[in-house]
């Protein structure tokens, strides 16, 4: 479990009716997708692991690109985020609890 990496991607994009604004995703230490959360401008949270998915959310079969390239796209915000902050957003989707408050 070590070097893992959690971040925080939001796409600005014009399609909000079909595709998500916020991208929360797990990385292994070889930058590919583990446990991904998609937000939705109606609400609607859709998630994927290495066991399931929701909706059209999948991992990943490439690597992720490091922060630096995704934030060199104009379309893209990220940061990375703490692991503790992560398990929030990922516990709260379990439950059906709103994620807009979470904080680190």
């Amino acid at each position: 479990m070590k070097n893992r990496q959690y971040i925080d991607v939001l796409w600005i994009h014009g399609n909000y009716d079909e595709d998500p604004y916020r991208l929360v995703s797990e990385l292994d230490s070889e930058r590919f997708e583990i446990r991904k959360l998609e937000y939705f401008k109606n609400g609607v949270v859709q998630y994927a692991d290495e066991q399931m998915q929701t909706g059209d959310t999948y991992l990943g079969l490439v690597e992720v690109p490091d922060l630096q390239d995704i934030n060199n796209d104009s379309e893209f915000e990220g940061k990375e985020i703490s692991k503790e902050l992560f398990e929030k957003f990922w516990n709260a989707r379990k439950v059906g609890l709103p994620t807009k408050n979470l904080k680190d």
